[in-house]
Protein backbone atom coordinates (compact mmCIF):
# COMPACT_ATOMS: atom_id res chain seq x y z
CA UNK A 1 0.00 0.00 0.00
CA UNK A 2 1.32 3.43 -0.86
CA UNK A 3 0.39 6.80 0.55
CA UNK A 4 -2.04 8.26 -1.98
CA UNK A 5 -1.97 11.83 -0.67
CA UNK A 6 1.19 13.91 -0.30
CA UNK A 7 1.60 16.69 2.24
CA UNK A 8 4.18 19.22 1.13
CA UNK A 9 5.11 22.21 3.24
CA UNK A 10 7.77 24.08 1.28
CA UNK A 11 8.40 26.71 3.92
CA UNK A 12 9.21 24.18 6.62
CA UNK A 13 11.37 22.04 4.35
CA UNK A 14 13.40 24.98 3.10
CA UNK A 15 13.93 26.18 6.65
CA UNK A 16 15.13 22.73 7.67
CA UNK A 17 17.57 22.55 4.76
CA UNK A 18 19.15 25.79 5.92
CA UNK A 19 19.66 24.36 9.40
CA UNK A 20 22.11 21.62 8.38
CA UNK A 21 24.98 21.67 5.92
CA UNK A 22 24.22 18.89 3.43
CA UNK A 23 27.45 19.28 1.47
CA UNK A 24 29.50 18.98 4.66
CA UNK A 25 27.62 15.80 5.50
CA UNK A 26 28.20 14.32 2.03
CA UNK A 27 31.90 15.09 2.36
CA UNK A 28 31.96 13.22 5.66
CA UNK A 29 30.17 10.26 4.07
CA UNK A 30 32.80 10.01 1.34
CA UNK A 31 35.61 10.12 3.92
CA UNK A 32 33.94 7.35 5.90
CA UNK A 33 33.40 5.29 2.76
CA UNK A 34 37.07 5.61 1.87
CA UNK A 35 38.21 4.36 5.29
CA UNK A 36 35.95 1.41 6.23
CA UNK A 37 36.58 -0.80 9.24
CA UNK A 38 35.20 -4.18 10.26
CA UNK A 39 33.16 -4.95 13.38
CA UNK A 40 35.04 -4.37 16.66
CA UNK A 41 37.71 -2.39 14.78
CA UNK A 42 35.95 0.93 14.11
CA UNK A 43 38.76 2.93 15.74
CA UNK A 44 39.44 5.44 12.94
CA UNK A 45 35.71 5.68 12.16
CA UNK A 46 34.89 6.49 15.79
CA UNK A 47 37.68 9.06 15.96
CA UNK A 48 36.47 10.72 12.77
CA UNK A 49 32.91 10.87 14.13
CA UNK A 50 34.10 12.23 17.49
CA UNK A 51 36.14 14.98 15.81
CA UNK A 52 33.14 15.92 13.68
CA UNK A 53 30.84 16.10 16.73
CA UNK A 54 33.37 18.04 18.83
CA UNK A 55 32.55 21.20 16.87
CA UNK A 56 29.09 21.26 18.46
CA UNK A 57 29.71 22.82 21.85
CA UNK A 58 26.11 22.31 23.00
CA UNK A 59 26.47 18.53 22.71
CA UNK A 60 27.60 16.14 25.43
CA UNK A 61 29.78 13.43 23.88
CA UNK A 62 30.38 10.03 25.53
CA UNK A 63 32.99 7.76 23.95
CA UNK A 64 33.84 4.09 24.31
CA UNK A 65 30.25 2.92 24.59
CA UNK A 66 29.88 -0.81 24.01
CA UNK A 67 33.34 -0.81 22.46
CA UNK A 68 33.91 1.92 19.88
CA UNK A 69 30.46 3.49 20.23
CA UNK A 70 29.75 7.18 20.70
CA UNK A 71 26.71 8.88 22.21
CA UNK A 72 26.01 12.53 21.37
CA UNK A 73 23.38 14.14 23.60
CA UNK A 74 21.49 17.38 23.06
CA UNK A 75 19.52 18.46 26.12
CA UNK A 76 16.30 20.48 26.00
CA UNK A 77 15.35 23.49 28.09
CA UNK A 78 12.73 21.64 30.13
CA UNK A 79 11.71 18.14 31.20
CA UNK A 80 10.40 15.87 28.49
CA UNK A 81 10.93 12.63 26.57
CA UNK A 82 14.37 11.22 25.84
CA UNK A 83 14.53 10.04 22.23
CA UNK A 84 17.35 7.89 20.90
CA UNK A 85 18.33 7.74 17.22
CA UNK A 86 20.86 5.08 16.35
CA UNK A 87 23.15 4.35 13.41
CA UNK A 88 25.69 1.58 12.80
CA UNK A 89 29.37 2.16 11.98
CA UNK A 90 31.00 -1.09 10.80
CA UNK A 91 31.82 -2.23 7.27
CA UNK A 92 31.99 -5.64 5.56
CA UNK A 93 34.78 -7.97 4.38
CA UNK A 94 34.00 -7.34 0.70
CA UNK A 95 36.34 -6.04 -2.00
CA UNK A 96 34.84 -2.94 -3.60
CA UNK A 97 34.30 -3.00 -7.36
CA UNK A 98 33.15 0.59 -7.79
CA UNK A 99 35.39 3.07 -9.61
CA UNK A 100 34.71 5.99 -7.26
CA UNK A 101 36.94 8.91 -6.35
CA UNK A 102 36.29 7.97 -2.73
CA UNK A 103 36.49 4.19 -3.15
CA UNK A 104 37.71 2.10 -0.22
CA UNK A 105 41.42 2.33 0.56
CA UNK A 106 41.29 -0.80 2.71
CA UNK A 107 41.78 -4.07 0.85
CA UNK A 108 38.80 -6.41 1.00
CA UNK A 109 36.90 -4.09 3.36
CA UNK A 110 34.12 -1.76 2.20
CA UNK A 111 30.85 -0.11 3.22
CA UNK A 112 28.54 -2.41 1.28
CA UNK A 113 25.62 -2.12 3.71
CA UNK A 114 25.52 1.68 3.72
CA UNK A 115 26.57 2.25 7.31
CA UNK A 116 28.65 5.19 6.08
CA UNK A 117 25.37 6.74 4.94
CA UNK A 118 23.64 5.92 8.22
CA UNK A 119 26.46 7.63 10.15
CA UNK A 120 26.17 10.66 7.88
CA UNK A 121 22.43 10.95 8.49
CA UNK A 122 23.03 11.07 12.24
CA UNK A 123 25.86 13.56 11.71
CA UNK A 124 23.41 15.73 9.77
CA UNK A 125 20.94 15.39 12.64
CA UNK A 126 23.67 16.56 15.04
CA UNK A 127 24.26 19.57 12.81
CA UNK A 128 20.53 20.29 12.83
CA UNK A 129 20.07 19.96 16.60
CA UNK A 130 23.16 22.06 17.29
CA UNK A 131 21.46 24.97 15.54
CA UNK A 132 17.93 24.17 16.69
CA UNK A 133 18.18 22.46 20.13
CA UNK A 134 15.30 20.36 21.46
CA UNK A 135 12.77 22.27 23.52
CA UNK A 136 11.98 19.39 25.86
CA UNK A 137 13.75 16.34 27.17
CA UNK A 138 16.81 15.24 25.26
CA UNK A 139 17.93 13.73 21.98
CA UNK A 140 20.52 10.93 22.07
CA UNK A 141 22.43 10.20 18.86
CA UNK A 142 24.06 6.78 19.14
CA UNK A 143 26.84 5.82 16.75
CA UNK A 144 26.89 2.07 17.38
CA UNK A 145 29.74 -0.33 16.60
CA UNK A 146 29.65 -3.99 15.57
CA UNK A 147 26.21 -4.38 14.03
CA UNK A 148 27.27 -6.87 11.37
CA UNK A 149 28.37 -9.49 13.89
CA UNK A 150 25.32 -8.97 16.10
CA UNK A 151 27.33 -7.84 19.12
CA UNK A 152 27.19 -4.04 19.16
CA UNK A 153 23.66 -3.28 20.34
CA UNK A 154 23.82 -5.80 23.18
CA UNK A 155 27.17 -4.43 24.34
CA UNK A 156 25.85 -0.87 24.30
CA UNK A 157 22.70 -1.70 26.23
CA UNK A 158 24.66 -3.54 28.91
CA UNK A 159 27.31 -0.80 29.15
CA UNK A 160 27.04 1.15 32.42
CA UNK A 161 27.63 4.43 30.54
CA UNK A 162 24.53 3.74 28.46
CA UNK A 163 22.47 2.65 31.47
CA UNK A 164 23.06 6.10 32.98
CA UNK A 165 21.38 7.73 29.97
CA UNK A 166 17.64 7.78 30.30
CA UNK A 167 15.98 6.61 27.08
CA UNK A 168 12.23 6.58 26.50
CA UNK A 169 12.01 5.84 22.76
CA UNK A 170 14.43 4.41 20.19
CA UNK A 171 14.48 4.70 16.39
CA UNK A 172 16.75 3.62 13.55
CA UNK A 173 16.60 3.36 9.78
CA UNK A 174 18.19 1.22 7.12
CA UNK A 175 18.61 2.11 3.48
CA UNK A 176 16.76 -0.27 1.15
CA UNK A 177 17.74 -0.90 -2.48
CA UNK A 178 14.74 -2.00 -4.53
CA UNK A 179 12.48 0.75 -3.16
CA UNK A 180 11.94 4.21 -4.70
CA UNK A 181 14.67 6.63 -3.74
CA UNK A 182 13.82 8.50 -0.53
CA UNK A 183 10.62 6.57 0.18
CA UNK A 184 9.88 5.54 3.77
CA UNK A 185 9.23 1.81 4.27
CA UNK A 186 7.20 0.74 7.31
CA UNK A 187 6.14 -2.50 8.97
CA UNK A 188 4.15 -3.14 12.11
CA UNK A 189 5.51 -5.77 14.48
CA UNK A 190 8.34 -7.82 12.87
CA UNK A 191 10.44 -5.70 10.49
CA UNK A 192 13.54 -7.95 10.22
CA UNK A 193 14.07 -11.63 11.00
CA UNK A 194 15.74 -13.39 13.86
CA UNK A 195 18.92 -15.23 12.88
CA UNK A 196 21.68 -17.34 14.43
CA UNK A 197 24.86 -18.91 13.19
CA UNK A 198 25.04 -22.58 14.22
CA UNK A 199 28.34 -24.49 14.44
CA UNK A 200 28.26 -28.29 14.73
CA UNK A 201 31.53 -30.10 15.48
CA UNK A 202 31.71 -33.87 15.04
CA UNK A 203 34.63 -35.66 16.68
CA UNK A 204 35.52 -39.21 15.69
CA UNK A 205 38.82 -41.04 15.22
CA UNK A 206 41.24 -41.04 12.31
CA UNK A 207 42.57 -44.23 10.77
CA UNK A 208 44.51 -45.36 7.75
CA UNK A 209 42.40 -44.85 4.62
CA UNK A 210 43.08 -48.48 3.74
CA UNK A 211 41.53 -49.54 7.07
CA UNK A 212 38.57 -47.19 7.70
CA UNK A 213 37.01 -49.80 9.99
CA UNK A 214 39.71 -49.01 12.55
CA UNK A 215 38.56 -45.40 12.84
CA UNK A 216 35.32 -43.50 13.41
CA UNK A 217 34.56 -41.30 10.42
CA UNK A 218 32.05 -38.43 10.69
CA UNK A 219 31.44 -38.44 6.92
CA UNK A 220 28.04 -40.18 6.93
CA UNK A 221 26.78 -38.19 9.93
CA UNK A 222 27.90 -34.95 8.30
CA UNK A 223 26.08 -35.76 5.06
CA UNK A 224 22.90 -36.78 6.91
CA UNK A 225 22.99 -33.64 9.08
CA UNK A 226 23.27 -31.40 6.02
CA UNK A 227 20.38 -33.18 4.29
CA UNK A 228 18.14 -33.21 7.34
CA UNK A 229 18.80 -29.54 8.16
CA UNK A 230 17.86 -28.67 4.60
CA UNK A 231 14.70 -30.80 4.88
CA UNK A 232 13.55 -28.84 7.95
CA UNK A 233 12.58 -26.04 5.56
CA UNK A 234 9.89 -28.33 4.13
CA UNK A 235 8.32 -29.05 7.53
CA UNK A 236 6.39 -25.79 7.58
CA UNK A 237 3.65 -27.16 9.84
CA UNK A 238 6.08 -27.03 12.78
CA UNK A 239 6.41 -23.25 12.57
CA UNK A 240 3.92 -20.39 12.73
CA UNK A 241 5.63 -18.56 9.86
CA UNK A 242 8.81 -18.37 7.80
CA UNK A 243 11.72 -20.58 8.92
CA UNK A 244 14.91 -21.26 6.97
CA UNK A 245 18.25 -23.01 7.45
CA UNK A 246 21.07 -22.20 5.04
CA UNK A 247 24.22 -24.36 5.07
CA UNK A 248 27.07 -21.87 4.71
CA UNK A 249 30.17 -24.02 5.29
CA UNK A 250 31.22 -27.63 5.81
CA UNK A 251 34.60 -29.28 6.41
CA UNK A 252 35.59 -32.93 6.63
CA UNK A 253 39.02 -34.16 7.75
CA UNK A 254 42.23 -33.05 6.08
CA UNK A 255 43.50 -33.32 2.53
CA UNK A 256 45.44 -36.53 3.14
CA UNK A 257 44.59 -39.43 0.84
CA UNK A 258 46.08 -41.95 3.23
CA UNK A 259 43.89 -40.93 6.16
CA UNK A 260 40.24 -41.56 6.94
CA UNK A 261 38.76 -38.41 8.57
CA UNK A 262 38.18 -38.10 12.29
CA UNK A 263 36.70 -34.62 12.46
CA UNK A 264 34.00 -32.59 10.68
CA UNK A 265 32.25 -29.24 10.99
CA UNK A 266 28.93 -28.04 9.65
CA UNK A 267 27.97 -24.37 9.82
CA UNK A 268 24.50 -23.05 9.09
CA UNK A 269 22.47 -19.87 9.43
CA UNK A 270 19.02 -20.20 11.00
CA UNK A 271 16.36 -17.58 10.21
CA UNK A 272 12.77 -17.05 11.34
CA UNK A 273 10.29 -14.19 11.43
CA UNK A 274 9.53 -14.75 15.11
CA UNK A 275 11.62 -15.38 18.21
CA UNK A 276 9.30 -18.25 19.22
CA UNK A 277 9.90 -20.00 15.92
CA UNK A 278 13.63 -19.48 16.34
CA UNK A 279 13.50 -21.43 19.60
CA UNK A 280 11.69 -24.28 17.81
CA UNK A 281 14.11 -24.23 14.89
CA UNK A 282 17.14 -24.30 17.20
CA UNK A 283 15.70 -27.27 19.11
CA UNK A 284 14.99 -29.20 15.90
CA UNK A 285 18.46 -28.47 14.50
CA UNK A 286 20.16 -29.48 17.76
CA UNK A 287 18.22 -32.77 17.84
CA UNK A 288 19.30 -33.57 14.28
CA UNK A 289 22.94 -33.00 15.16
CA UNK A 290 22.78 -34.98 18.42
CA UNK A 291 20.92 -37.98 16.98
CA UNK A 292 23.25 -38.32 13.99
CA UNK A 293 26.35 -37.96 16.13
CA UNK A 294 25.18 -40.52 18.66
CA UNK A 295 24.06 -43.06 16.06
CA UNK A 296 27.53 -42.86 14.48
CA UNK A 297 29.44 -43.11 17.80
CA UNK A 298 30.71 -39.56 17.49
CA UNK A 299 31.29 -36.93 20.11
CA UNK A 300 29.80 -33.57 19.27
CA UNK A 301 29.82 -29.88 20.18
CA UNK A 302 27.14 -27.35 19.26
CA UNK A 303 27.57 -23.61 19.56
CA UNK A 304 25.95 -20.45 18.24
CA UNK A 305 27.31 -17.13 17.03
CA UNK A 306 26.07 -13.85 15.52
CA UNK A 307 22.71 -14.09 17.28
CA UNK A 308 20.07 -11.55 16.26
CA UNK A 309 16.57 -11.47 17.77
CA UNK A 310 13.68 -10.50 15.50
CA UNK A 311 13.29 -6.73 15.25
CA UNK A 312 9.80 -6.10 16.65
CA UNK A 313 8.37 -2.65 15.95
CA UNK A 314 5.97 -0.92 18.31
CA UNK A 315 2.71 -0.11 16.46
CA UNK A 316 2.34 3.33 18.04
CA UNK A 317 5.89 4.23 17.02
CA UNK A 318 5.27 3.03 13.46
CA UNK A 319 2.16 5.20 13.30
CA UNK A 320 4.23 8.13 14.55
CA UNK A 321 6.80 7.56 11.76
CA UNK A 322 3.95 7.50 9.25
CA UNK A 323 2.70 10.83 10.58
CA UNK A 324 6.20 12.30 10.34
CA UNK A 325 6.40 11.14 6.73
CA UNK A 326 3.06 12.73 5.93
CA UNK A 327 3.98 16.02 7.55
CA UNK A 328 7.15 16.20 5.44
CA UNK A 329 5.45 15.23 2.20
CA UNK A 330 7.60 12.11 1.84
CA UNK A 331 5.91 9.06 0.33
CA UNK A 332 5.69 5.90 2.41
CA UNK A 333 4.69 2.28 1.95
CA UNK A 334 4.00 -0.71 4.20
CA UNK A 335 5.66 -4.11 3.81
CA UNK A 336 3.54 -7.24 3.58
CA UNK A 337 6.24 -9.49 5.03
CA UNK A 338 9.31 -8.87 7.20
CA UNK A 339 12.77 -8.83 5.67
CA UNK A 340 14.71 -12.08 5.86
CA UNK A 341 17.90 -10.31 6.91
CA UNK A 342 18.54 -9.38 10.54
CA UNK A 343 19.42 -6.21 12.45
CA UNK A 344 20.77 -5.96 15.98
CA UNK A 345 18.60 -2.89 16.61
CA UNK A 346 16.25 -5.66 17.78
CA UNK A 347 17.95 -5.41 21.18
CA UNK A 348 16.76 -1.81 21.51
CA UNK A 349 13.14 -2.56 20.57
CA UNK A 350 13.16 -5.30 23.22
CA UNK A 351 13.89 -2.65 25.86
CA UNK A 352 12.25 0.56 24.60
CA UNK A 353 9.17 1.48 22.55
CA UNK A 354 10.61 2.10 19.12
CA UNK A 355 10.83 1.08 15.51
CA UNK A 356 13.20 0.38 12.65
CA UNK A 357 12.09 1.73 9.28
CA UNK A 358 13.44 1.69 5.75
CA UNK A 359 14.67 4.49 3.49
CA UNK A 360 14.49 3.66 -0.20
CA UNK A 361 17.86 3.72 -1.98
CA UNK A 362 16.40 3.43 -5.49
CA UNK A 363 14.31 0.87 -7.36
CA UNK A 364 17.24 -0.27 -9.52
CA UNK A 365 20.03 0.38 -7.03
CA UNK A 366 22.65 -2.39 -6.46
CA UNK A 367 21.67 -4.59 -3.55
CA UNK A 368 23.13 -4.56 -0.03
CA UNK A 369 26.35 -6.55 0.40
CA UNK A 370 26.99 -6.50 -3.37
CA UNK A 371 30.53 -5.42 -4.37
CA UNK A 372 29.15 -2.63 -6.61
CA UNK A 373 26.83 -1.12 -3.98
CA UNK A 374 27.30 2.48 -2.80
CA UNK A 375 25.03 4.45 -0.48
CA UNK A 376 23.20 7.18 -2.48
CA UNK A 377 23.95 10.68 -1.17
CA UNK A 378 20.58 11.81 -2.49
CA UNK A 379 18.68 10.15 0.39
CA UNK A 380 20.70 11.68 3.24
CA UNK A 381 18.40 14.69 3.41
CA UNK A 382 15.24 12.59 3.79
CA UNK A 383 16.91 10.56 6.55
CA UNK A 384 17.87 13.68 8.53
CA UNK A 385 14.44 15.25 8.08
CA UNK A 386 12.61 12.09 9.12
CA UNK A 387 14.56 11.68 12.35
CA UNK A 388 14.10 15.36 13.19
CA UNK A 389 10.38 15.25 12.46
CA UNK A 390 9.96 12.07 14.54
CA UNK A 391 11.38 13.95 17.52
CA UNK A 392 9.06 16.93 16.82
CA UNK A 393 6.06 14.58 16.64
CA UNK A 394 6.96 13.07 20.02
CA UNK A 395 7.57 16.51 21.52
CA UNK A 396 4.24 17.74 20.19
CA UNK A 397 2.26 14.75 21.42
CA UNK A 398 4.17 14.59 24.72
CA UNK A 399 3.73 10.85 24.65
Amino acid sequence: MRCSKLYFYKKNLNAMRQLFDLQKIIKLRHELHQNPELSDNEFVTAERVAVFLSHYKSAEIIRGMGGNGIACIFKGKSEGPSVLFRCDMDALPIQEENDLEYRSLNKEVSHKCGHDGHISILAGLADLFSKNPPEKGQVVLLFQPSEENGQGAFRVITDQKFKEIKVDYAFALHNLPGFPQGEIVLKNETFASASKGMIIKLIGKTSHAAEPENGISPAVAMADIIKQLNDLYEKKEQFSDFALITIIHARLGEIAFGTSPGYAEVMATLRTYSNDDMQKLVLEAENIAKENAQSNNLKYEISFTEEFPATENNRDMVKLIEEASKSLGITYSYLENPFRWSEDFAHFTQHFPGALFGLGAGSNHPQLHNPDYDFPDEIIENGVKMFYEIYKQIEKKEI
